[in-house]
């Protein structure tokens, strides 16, 4: 890979590690508002144990997304080393060249299709 093939693809991961940050910072957010309303003082409100049930599951949904988006920083910041280490592109189970192509749809991928799709096949 060249060297500005790899910065175009370090400028693609920085601006999708930002992205997934913020979009965390915004569920976290979202969570920490809707936890204080529901503690919050209601006396003046009927609050039914449904919608208390209801919203502590979108919290722990919104959550799960949230440790799901982490994974993807982690992995990006793996990507980010091996852009670093020159290693970049290269499957890291059978060492071919990953296709332009695969980076592009998934910037962060580690292993080229055949291998990803052979790894998923064995987590079964």
């Amino acid at each position: 890979m060249t060297k500005k093939e790899a910065l175009k693809f370090k400028k693609l991961l920085l601006k999708k590690r930002e992205d997934i940050l913020r979009e965390i910072n915004n569920i976290a957010r979202e969570s920490l508002k809707s936890q204080k309303e529901a503690s919050g003082d209601l006396s003046g409100y009927s609050y039914h144990m449904a919608d208390m049930a209801s919203d502590s599951y979108d919290r722990e949904f919104s959550l799960n997304i949230a440790s799901g988006e982490q994974e993807i920083i982690y992995e990006i910041d793996e990507a980010l080393k091996r852009i670093e280490e020159g290693a970049y592109g290269k499957c890291l189970s059978c060492n071919k060249k990953i296709p332009v192509r695969r980076l592009n749809a998934l910037p962060y991928a580690k292993c080229c299709i055949q291998c990803q799709s052979q790894e998923e096949k064995t987590k079964r």
